[in-house]
């Protein structure tokens, strides 16, 4: 009587941790939802939660151009600026969007938006460790609604400097810092959400799918910043900051954590756990099981195989992809393509297509990955071939509008498409690394090691080129190939580890090699 009353009791707590927006549907349509509905609900709020995120964080790289027009110091000719759709409405009446905007319009302009720029993800990467510690100790739902909210204040602070008329470097600067704050709560909480609620079974394929909400995020992000322009700078951070608050209560009221605390059982895992690994205080027909798991530590998750190298890798993966995120359209509306120059908002239009190549190689990247059962190997071919796309993109790029667009794709595809793999699908799969022992209660903690370390590099990338591109964007696009190739070579030895595993297993069996998950050939 006493266990039945007992977990009668864990059956009513857990309907009250049940975020409210789930029991007035339930409520509606007169029965719970199913695990499969759950799954559905996960993906659209992260998806829509993460690409929110990128939305505030690509403004930036959008307004710089207005901030700081071209200069001499840039290296780039005094020609008049020819526009491909002409100039920026407004422009006459409002000479901030002509004439830049102090402090960033003096000399070393390029140089204090790459000093923000390093603010924001400094704090971003040192956020990341203590965000991931908060997730696997607190609750995610209300960790993530904290972030998303904190971020929308203070994207629309650092617009709101418009109407203010704000011109001290030290309040972007702090406002930048702030905004990495919250912003590195997004990552480790939706990478750990979608965990809780899917097994390892193309896990590579889905989160491929799902990790477009980056892409989608810039590309949404870059529209808005470019078409807001027109009405002044400020607008471009304002709006994005209001939707990501938007999006952050809709979280709150509707994402369910994980099956646990919706108080059923998880289909994709729930069958594949051994007795060894759980222990199970209550009847399997009491329909819960109790895991008594413990916080993995900060230290105890460095040490899970793999998750070093993968970490060191995406520093300087993401050196590169962060470049290009804050960069892109800077770079393409201060080089001639076909001997014309392009308008700010054309070219943060046009920066979107690496994006869009972003999309397809985190598909692309994510398929390979589950169909040859090898994160380590997919990654780095994608990584190599970065190198060449990189090279290519600077050579040919401003010979027309076309050669432009395509090699801005195939170089989004294959920047983009490591980076993806790394920071969710490989990500997931060590935070339930076999070493672990069944706990699960390591995602948050793994992915912002991961991505933390990686953002280090993030932050590293766009202020080196802030320096280096006031001298030549040869030297910047050197400097990205070189960190391309320091990033492939980090991988070697799982490479090498994964390729020695699979001819091992076709000798063994004569045939297709047994399916290991990628964390046990990392051993």
């Amino acid at each position: 009587m006493g266990s039945a009353g007992e977990a009668s009791e864990r059956r009513r707590e857990m309907q009250n941790q049940r975020p409210a927006g789930v029991r007035f549907l339930e409520h509606i349509r007169g029965t719970k939802f199913t695990f499969t509905t759950y799954q559905a609900i996960v993906l659209v709020l992260t998806f829509l939660a993460y690409a929110t995120y990128h939305a505030t964080r690509k403004t930036t790289s959008i307004v710089k151009s207005v901030l700081d027009p071209k200069t001499a110091q840039l290296g780039f000719s005094h020609w008049p600026r020819l526009y491909f759709h002409g100039g920026v409405q407004g422009a006459e009446q409002r000479p901030g969007l002509k004439n830049g905007w102090a402090p960033f319009n003096a000399p070393d302009g390029a140089a204090l938006l790459g000093q923000i720029d390093v603010a924001f993800l400094a704090s971003y990467s040192a956020g990341m460790y203590f965000a991931g510690h908060l997730g696997d100790r607190f609750d995610l739902r209300i960790l993530l609604t904290i972030g998303m909210i904190g971020t929308g204040i203070f994207t629309s602070l650092f617009g709101a400097a418009y109407w203010l008329n704000m011109h001290s470097f030290y309040y972007f600067l702090l406002v930048q810092i702030f905004a990495g704050l919250f912003q590195s709560t997004g990552w480790p909480s939706v990478v750990a959400v979608v965990g809780n609620w899917f097994g390892k079974q193309k896990r590579g394929l889905i989160m491929g799918i799902w990790n477009a909400h980056t892409s989608i995020g810039n590309i949404t992000g870059s529209l808005i910043a470019a078409a807001m322009l027109k009405y002044g700078w400020g607008y471009s951070f304002v709006v994005p900051g209001t939707i990501i608050a938007i999006v952050g209560l809709m979280i709150l009221v509707f994402l369910p954590v994980s099956p646990d605390k919706m108080g059923i059982e998880n289909e994709e895992t729930g069958l594949a756990k051994s007795a060894e690994n759980i222990s199970i205080s209550e009847p399997l027909l009491e329909g819960h099981l109790e895991e008594k798991e413990r916080a993995v530590g900060f230290l105890e998750a460095w040490r899970i195989p793999g998750v070093a190298p993968f970490a060191l890798c995406l520093f300087f993966s993401k050196l590169v992809a962060y470049t290009f995120l804050y960069w892109l359209p800077f770079y393409i509306s201060h080089t001639a393509i076909d001997g014309r120059y392009l308008s700010d908002s054309t070219a943060g239009t046009l920066s979107t297509l690496f994006d869009v190549g972003g999309v397809a190689g985190g598909i692309l990247a994510g398929h390979i990955s589950d169909r040859l059962d090898a994160r380590a190997t997919t990654a780095a071919s994608f990584i190599y071939c970065a190198i060449p796309a990189l090279f290519f993109y600077r050579i040919y790029g401003s010979i027309s509008l076309w050669w432009n667009i395509t090699l801005m794709f195939v170089a989004g595809v294959f920047v983009n498409g490591p980076y993806a793999l790394i920071t969710t699908a490989v990500s997931a799969d060590l935070g339930t690394h076999s070493s672990l022992n069944g706990n699960s209660r390591a995602l948050a903690t793994v992915t912002a090691i991961i991505d933390g370390t990686g953002s280090v590099g993030a932050a590293i990338g766009p202020l080196l080129t802030g320096y280096i591109s006031t001298r030549s964007w040869n030297a910047v696009f050197t400097m990205l190939m070189v960190a391309a190739l320091v990033a492939g070579l980090l991988l070697t030895k799982l490479v090498v580890a994964e390729l020695s595993a699979k001819i091992k297993s076709r000798s063994q069996t004569g045939g297709r090699p047994s399916g290991s998950s990628v964390p046990q050939t990392l051993v």
